[in-house]
């Protein structure tokens, strides 16, 4: 359920915009997306589960906005993230 620090590093490096970036909006982008795919099999199994579904519905709401505040600053750099994780546009 939750994303391990090996695979929070791979997410970093894959998406990091230089070396030690890790606050970057395409970084926490994807990080998020990691989060809410692990939640969303989560919830398979899970469907009772009422409180996770809230901080859910939290990471979906930041992801938003995170790509919001992207397509505003770079349009280039925010249709190339939503390519590379696979969103819809």
């Amino acid at each position: 359920m939750t994303v391990t620090a090996e695979r929070k590093q791979e997410i970093i490096q894959d998406n990091a915009r230089a070396d030690g970036d890790t606050g970057s909006p395409e970084v926490q982008v994807a990080i998020l997306t990691e989060r809410i795919r692990n939640l969303t099999e989560h919830f398979k199994a899970n469907h009772k589960d009422n409180h996770s579904r809230r901080g859910l519905l939290v990471m979906v709401n930041k992801r938003r906005s995170l790509l919001a505040y992207l397509k505003k600053k770079d349009v280039a750099r925010y249709n190339a993230l939503i390519q590379k994780l696979g969103l819809r546009k």
